[in-house]
């Protein structure tokens, strides 16, 4: 994806102690954000709550690395959304119907039936 508004080093981003993300100020009057749970998770893509635009966040992985989901502290929203997610994909419970396929003979009866 290359259709970023911008790229904006993360320090130059502030830290919201409310709402647990680093933020930058959006053109629409809005801003971006984006949260150290994302930044650890190697999500550079810091989104825009009230418009499409999208900035690319310049940091260094290795200053994320030891961040755990706990240390999100307050961040109920983030995890209400992530528990969303979950129910809308299926990808963590897939199941393969071929190890569930069962083949059996057809009666007699039944192919002289369809027949």
């Amino acid at each position: 994806m290359g259709a970023y508004y911008d790229e904006i080093e993360i320090e130059d981003m502030a830290w919201d102690e409310v709402k647990s993300v680093y933020h930058y100020p959006c053109p629409c009057g809005d801003r971006f954000e984006i949260s150290r749970k994302q930044l650890a998770n190697c999500e550079d893509i810091a989104t825009c709550p009230s418009c499409s635009l999208i900035i690319r966040v310049v940091y260094d992985p290795l200053d994320f690395e030891d961040e755990s989901p706990d240390d999100e502290g307050s961040a109920s929203q983030e995890s209400e959304e992530d528990e969303e997610e979950d129910d809308n994909s299926d990808d963590d419970h897939f199941e393969d119907a071929l190890e569930k396929l069962t083949l059996t003979e057809p009666s007699a009866a039944l192919v002289a039936a369809a027949a």
